[in-house]
C-alpha cells in the first residue's frame, strides 16, 4: 500500500473516531463549503456574506489537510462547491487532481499574482508570514539569526522551538524544498534535530513556551503573538523578520470553486465578497493576517509585506505534501 493511500485510510479513520467534522446548515439550497479555517476565525465573515449575500451557506469545518483527503476521496460525490483552505499548498493539491475550477480573472486580477494560483485555479485570501519569534528578556536583536540555516549553531542548542507535525510547519518546509532542494532541506532538519529543536504540538504552545521563557527562539506564523499582546501587553515576545530568507516567506489562506460545484454564480459571488475591502479589514484587524488587495493596511504593529522582502516562492508549487511528510520521517522528526 502506497503512502498516499494509508495517509487518507489514517485520516479518514480519524475522523470516523471524532465522530466527524462539525457541520453548520442553513435551510434550503445552499452553497456548501468545505474550510480548513478554524470556525472562531471565519464564521464572522461567512455570517456577513450569508445576510449581505443573500446565501443560504452550510459549513463544513476541519482540518485542512483531513478536508483534502475528504474531497479527493468523495471525487464527483462530493457536495462541496468550495473549498477554503488555510494554505496554499492543500489547494494546489486540489488543482493537481483537476478537482477545481478557474476562476474568473477580474477576481483574481484583485490580488497579487504571488498570491494567487498561476493557472487561475484558486486565489489567496488573506496572507501570513512565518515569522522567528524571540523571548525579548532573553535574546537581544543583535543576537537574532539572519537566516534559518543559522539556527543549527551550536548557540541555539535547546533553546528552539519548533512545531513539525503542524500544517504551516510542513508548508514552510515544502517551500523550503522548492528553493533549496530535498538534499539541503533534509540536512536542515537533521542538524536542527541534532541541536536539540524543542518540539511542539502547534504555533499556539510554542508562543507559550516563548513567553514563559522555555525556549528563545520559535518558528511560527505572524498572527499568533498579537492574541498573547493583546491579553498581556507586556507579554516578553516580538516577531523578527529574515528578511528575503525562506524563514520570513508568505502563504496565504486561499480558496476554490469545486468541480462539483453547482452554483458558479453564487461561489463566484463569495470570493469577490470575501476580497472587498470590509472583509480584508475583518482579517487584519481580527485575526491579524495581511490583506491581499491594495489599500486595506496590515496588522496593527506588524510591517506590511514590502519590508518583510519576503522570497520569491511559487505557491502553486507547494502541493507536494506527500514528499515533506517523507523527508520528515527520513530526518526522525515525525
Amino acid at each position: 500500500m502506497n503512502f498516499g493511500k494509508k495517509l487518507a485510510i489514517a485520516a479518514i479513520a480519524l475522523l470516523l473516531s471524532l465522530g466527524g467534522i462539525r457541520v453548520v446548515m442553513a435551510q434550503g439550497k445552499t452553497l456548501i463549503i468545505y474550510s480548513g479555517r478554524n470556525e472562531n476565525l471565519i464564521a464572522p465573515v461567512i455570517e456577513k456574506a450569508r445576510q449581505e449575500l443573500g446565501l443560504n451557506i452550510e459549513v463544513r469545518y476541519g482540518d485542512t489537510a483531513e478536508l483534502a483527503i475528504a474531497l479527493l476521496e468523495e471525487g464527483r460525490n462530493s457536495r462541496a462547491d468550495l473549498f477554503f483552505a488555510q494554505d496554499a499548498g492543500a489547494l494546489g493539491a486540489m488543482a493537481q487532481a483537476r478537482r477545481t475550477v478557474a476562476l474568473p480573472q477580474p477576481l483574481l486580477n484583485q490580488v497579487d499574482a504571488r498570491f494567487r494560483s498561476r493557472n487561475g485555479q484558486w486565489v489567496g485570501i488573506s496572507g501570513r508570514a512565518r515569522v522567528l519569534d524571540y523571548n525579548t528578556q532573553l535574546v537581544q536583536r543583535n543576537e537574532l539569526p539572519k537566516n534559518i540555516w543559522e539556527l543549527t549553531q551550536p548557540k541555539w542548542r535547546g533553546k528552539v522551538g519548533w512545531s513539525p507535525t503542524n500544517g504551516s510547519f510542513q508548508a514552510f518546509i515544502t517551500a523550503m524544498r522548492t528553493t533549496a532542494g530535498d538534499d539541503r532541506t533534509l540536512e536542515w532538519l537533521r542538524a536542527m534535530k541534532a541541536n536539540g529543536a524543542v518540539a511542539y504540538r502547534n504555533n499556539t504552545t510554542i508562543v507559550e513556551a516563548l513567553g514563559r521563557g522555555e525556549v528563545h527562539l520559535g518558528l511560527v506564523n505572524n498572527y499568533y503573538l498579537s492574541r498573547f499582546i493583546a491579553e498581556n501587553p507586556n507579554f516578553p515576545v516580538a516577531h523578527h523578520y529574515m528578511s528575503g530568507d525562506i524563514g520570513s516567506m508568505i502563504n496565504v489562506a486561499g480558496i476554490a470553486i469545486m468541480d462539483t460545484n453547482d452554483q458558479k454564480a453564487d461561489a463566484e459571488k463569495f470570493i469577490e465578497y470575501l476580497l472587498t475591502s470590509e472583509s480584508q479589514e475583518y482579517f487584519a484587524q481580527q485575526t491579524s493576517e495581511y490583506p491581499l488587495i491594495s489599500g486595506v493596511e496590515p496588522p496593527a504593529k506588524q510591517i506590511p509585506i514590502s519590508q518583510i522582502n519576503p522570497p520569491n516562492i511559487d505557491l502553486s508549487n507547494l502541493a507536494d505534501l506527500e514528499g515533506t511528510l517523507s523527508l520528515l520521517e527520513e530526518a526522525g522528526v515525525l
